[in-house]
C-alpha cells in the first residue's frame, strides 16, 4: 500500500467532517497544519490496529474529532506553550532539569496548599515535578491512586480540577513543568463505565474484557505472572451481578480495558488530552506493557502495545504538542528500550541504574553496573532517562541475567542475596527494608524502604555509631551524585532529600498494612525539613549537598542530556564515566579508600564539588564513598 497517498485521499474525505470541531482563523490553520503534518503515521497505526474491522473509517473520523475537539477547548497559554516546544523540540536534555515526586496528601494535604510550597521546590531547583495520582478513586480500593474512578476529577480530599489547572498554572510560571500519570490499562470498578458494564450495558462490557465462564482465563493464565501474589492472586475476577470474570492484572478492583476496541482507544484519547489540557506537559504512561492481550502469550510487551502509545503519540502532536510520554516499563532492560523513542516515549525511568546502585552498594563492587551500563545506558537521538534511586514503588531486581552471566554471575542466587542484604537478614547488612511480594513459588520478592534506611541510617540510629552514620550519609550522597551527573533527568522522591527514614505506621491501617509500600511513603516531615539549613543534622546533611551538587549541575552543560561513555577504571570499587568530553567523574561505592590511575584526565583536572586539583598523571584516591566531578581547570582554560 501506498501509504502517503491513501492517507492523503483519506484526510481529504474527513477533513469537512472535523470543521464543525475546529476554531476558526488561525487555529483552525494550526491544527490543519499539524493534522497533514501526522496523519500519515496516524493512520498507517490505526490501520495496523483496526484496519481489519468493516467499521475503520467510521472509529477513524471518532478518534480524529476526539483529538479535533480537545484542541478547540485547550486554553491559550497551553497553545502558546505549543508552539514554543514545537520551536524547542528537547527542552527536557537541559542541564537545568531536574525532578521531583511527591503525593500531594502526604507532602502537604491538598492542592492549595501544595501552591504554597512552591518556594520549597525552587529551594531544590526542580524543573519537573510529578505529582502521584491524584484524580478521583475509590478510599479505600485507590491502589495508591492507580484505581481511577474519573480521569476529570480530582480525589474531593484533594481538591479540584480547577485547583489543578491552577497549580499547572503557577508551576509553569516558575519553570516547573507539571507530570501527572496517565493510567491507561485498567479503571477502577467505580469509574462510570464499569458501572454501566455492571448493570448490564453491552457497549460498555465491550470495553472491558469479561467472560461467561473460565474456559478462556484459564487459557489465558497457563501464560501469564502473578503480579501481586500475596495481595491479588490470579488476573481475573468473578463478578455475580453479571455472572462474568473480569480481566484483572493488578487487583480486583482495577478493570483491564480492550484495546482491541476502538472506542475504547477513542475514549482514552479523550481522557488523556482532558489531561494535557488541564496543564500536564509530562505523562507517565502507567503499566504500560499489559495493555494489549492475546491469547497463547504472556500478554506483556506484545508490538500492538508499541502501536497503541505510538498512536497516541502521534495524536498528541496534533492537538497538544507539548505534551510528551515517559514510559513505565519494570521489564526486561531490553525491553524497556523498546519503549524508547520519539515517535513513542522519549522519555523513560531508567530502573536497571536504580537497581544495580543498590546491588553496588550491597556488594561494594560496580562490575555489574558497568558492565549493563555500558551495553545498556545509550538511548535513540532525542531521547533522555529519568535517573532515580528510588520513586513510590518497590526496588525489582531489573538486572538482566545474561549480563550477570557474562561475568561469572548467578542471577537467581544473586538476587536472593539481595533480598536478604536489603531486608537486614544478610551477616552485616546496614539495610533496613522490608520485603514485598514474596512468592514462595519463585522466590521472587522486591525490596521496600526510603533511601536513607537502606542506606544505612537507620541501621546507624539503632546502633548510636557515628562511623555508620558518616558511612550511610556518603552513601545516599553518593547514589544521587550519579543519577545527577550520568546523563538524562534525575528525579527525586521528595523526602530523600531530608533523609526520611522509613514509617512503620503504615502496618497501624488495616488499607496498608498487607503493602509494605507503605513504608517509604510517609506524610512529608516538614518539621525535617526545617533542619535544612542545620548541616549538622541529617536533614541539612543530605539537603545542602544535594543543592550543590544540583547548582553544580546547572553550571555544567557538559551535564546536560548527551553522550555517556562508561568506561572500566581497572578498580572494581570504583565506576567511571565521561560526559561529552569535558567531564570526567569516578564514584567509590566501598567504604574504603581506593586509588584509580586514569589514561585520559580533562587537562589540568580539578573536582568541580571540592575545587581540588588532582596531579594528571597520578592516580586518584578516594575517600570511602567519595565521588568527583572532574574538569579541566583554569589554567587549562
Amino acid at each position: 500500500m501506498n501509504w502517503d497517498k491513501e492517507a492523503s485521499l483519506t484526510l481529504e474525505r474527513l477533513l469537512p467532517r472535523l470543521e464543525p470541531a475546529l476554531p476558526a482563523g488561525v487555529e483552525r490553520e494550526e491544527f490543519v497544519v499539524r493534522l497533514r503534518q501526522h496523519f500519515p503515521r496516524v493512520f498507517r497505526l490505526l490501520v495496523e490496529l483496526y484496519g481489519g474491522r468493516y467499521d475503520f473509517f467510521y472509529h477513524l473520523e471518532q478518534i480524529l474529532l476526539t483529538a479535533a475537539r480537545a484542541y478547540a477547548e485547550r486554553p491559550a497559554d497551553l497553545k502558546a506553550l505549543d508552539r514554543a516546544r514545537e520551536a524547542d523540540p528537547q527542552w527536557f536534555q537541559h542541564e537545568r532539569m531536574m525532578g521531583g515526586v511527591c503525593y500531594v496528601d502526604l507532602f502537604a494535604g491538598t492542592l492549595a496548599n501544595l501552591r504554597q510550597k512552591i518556594p520549597y521546590f525552587k529551594e531544590l531547583r526542580l524543573t519537573y515535578l510529578h505529582l502521584m495520582p491524584l484524580f478521583r478513586c475509590p478510599p479505600d480500593n485507590s491502589d495508591g491512586g492507580y484505581a481511577i474512578s474519573s480521569y476529570r476529577e480530582v480525589d474531593p480530599r484533594l481538591g479540584t480540577i480547577d485547583e489543578l489547572r491552577a497549580l499547572a498554572a503557577d508551576l509553569r510560571a516558575e519553570g516547573i513543568s507539571l507530570v501527572l500519570d496517565f493510567v491507561f490499562n485498567h479503571t477502577s470498578d467505580e469509574h462510570e463505565w464499569a458501572q454501566r458494564a455492571l448493570a448490564g450495558d453491552e457497549r460498555y462490557q465491550a470495553y472491558y474484557l469479561m467472560f461467561p465462564d473460565r474456559s478462556l482465563p484459564d487459557q489465558y493464565e497457563q501464560h501469564l505472572r502473578e503480579i501481586f501474589p500475596e495481595q491479588a492472586p490470579g488476573s481475573f475476577t468473578y463478578r455475580p451481578e453479571i455472572d462474568r470474570w473480569v480481566w484483572t492484572t493488578f487487583h480486583h478492583f482495577q478493570w483491564d480495558l480492550n484495546y482491541a476496541n476502538p472506542e475504547v482507544f477513542s475514549a482514552m484519547l479523550g481522557e488523556m488530552l482532558f489531561i494535557a489540557n488541564v496543564g500536564a506537559e509530562v505523562l507517565r504512561l502507567d503499566a504500560v506493557a499489559f495493555i494489549w492481550k492475546q491469547l497463547g502469550t504472556v500478554c506483556e510487551g506484545l508490538p500492538q502495545v508499541h502501536t497503541v502509545i505510538q498512536a497516541f503519540n502521534a495524536l498528541a502532536r496534533i492537538a497538544a504538542p507539548a505534551l510528551i510520554f515517559k514510559s513505565e516499563a519494570i521489564v526486561h532492560p531490553a525491553e524497556v528500550a523498546r519503549y524508547i523513542h520519539p515517535d513513542e516515549a522519549p522519555l523513560s525511568y531508567n530502573p536497571t541504574l536504580m537497581a544495580l546502585l543498590w546491588e553496588s552498594l550491597a556488594t561494594r563492587k560496580v562490575t555489574l553496573l558497568h558492565h549493563s551500563m555500558q551495553k545498556r545506558f545509550g538511548l535513540p537521538e532525542g531521547c533522555a532517562w529519568v535517573n532515580y534511586v528510588r520513586c513510590h514503588d518497590d526496588i525489582g531486581w531489573t538486572f538482566a541475567d545474561e549480563d550477570a552471566w557474562e561475568l561469572g554471575i548467578n542471577g537467581f542466587d544473586h538476587r536472593q542475596f539481595l533480598n536478604a542484604f536489603y531486608t537486614g537478614k544478610f551477616p552485616g547488612s546496614f539495610a533496613r527494608g522490608l520485603p514485598f511480594n514474596y512468592n514462595p513459588r519463585t522466590k521472587d520478592m522486591r525490596i521496600s524502604g526510603t533511601c536513607a534506611s537502606l542506606a544505612g541510617l537507620e541501621h546507624a540510629h539503632e546502633t548510636g555509631n557515628d562511623r555508620y552514620r558518616e558511612l550511610a550519609l556518603r552513601r545516599i550522597e553518593l547514589i544521587h551524585s550519579v543519577i545527577l551527573s550520568a546523563g538524562g533527568i534525575p528525579l527525586i522522591y521528595l523526602g530523600d532529600e531530608i533523609a526520611t527514614l522509613n514509617d512503620y505506621s503504615y502496618a497501624d491501617d488495616p488499607n496498608k498494612s498487607e503493602d509494605s509500600r507503605w513504608v517509604h511513603r510517609p506524610a512529608f516531615d516538614w518539621e525535617r525539613a526545617a533542619q535544612r539549613h542545620d548541616r549538622s543534622t541529617d536533614a541539612g546533611r543530605i539537603f545542602q549537598t544535594l543543592q550543590k551538587l544540583i547548582d553544580l549541575r546547572r553550571r555544567t552543560p557538559a551535564l546536560a542530556n548527551g553522550h555517556t561513555r562508561f568506561f572500566d577504571t581497572r578498580n572494581e570499587h570504583v565506576l567511571g564515566y565521561v560526559r561529552g568530553s569535558d567531564v570526567l567523574i569516578l564514584a567509590n561505592f566501598s567504604e574504603e579508600e581506593q586509588s584509580v590511575r586514569l589514561g585520559w584526565t580533562p587537562p589540568n583536572p580539578t573536582d568541580l564539588i571540592s575545587g581540588v586539583a588532582y596531579p594528571r598523571h597520578k592516580p586518584v584516591t578516594l575517600a570511602p564513598y567519595q565521588f568527583v566531578w572532574l574538569a579541566a581547570g583554569p589554567e587549562a582554560s
